[in-house]
């Protein structure tokens, strides 16, 4: 994984603050292959809660502006039919944990 400790808390952070303490946030894409280089930060993120439209850009725009990459942010709600691309990806993406 293409991240550092400090990125991965930052991530969780400003996801689980806006999107909720108890939300599962998790990678997926080129970051994941060690041996890729560049590349965006694409983050899935689970609520128990629905998250707007708002918060969603919101989560974006911090992400980006704390960690200076492009970052892409998809929802994902447990009672909600997960859709084709988030099946696609799931099996793939790695869930990320606060790391000290």
């Amino acid at each position: 994984m293409r991240l550092t400790k400090e990125q991965v808390n930052t991530i969780v952070k400003i996801c689980r603050t806006i999107a909720g303490e108890n939300s599962t946030v998790w990678l997926y894409g080129s970051r994941l292959d060690d041996n890729r280089h560049g590349g965006d930060i694409d983050v899935l993120i689970e609520s128990p809660l629905p998250v707007t439209l708002m918060q969603r850009a919101r989560i974006k725009l911090i992400l980006e502006q704390q960690l200076n990459l492009p970052v892409d942010v998809l929802v994902n709600h447990p009672q909600r039919e997960e859709n084709a691309f988030i099946s696609m990806i799931r099996p793939k993406a790695r869930q990320l944990e606060t790391i000290l």
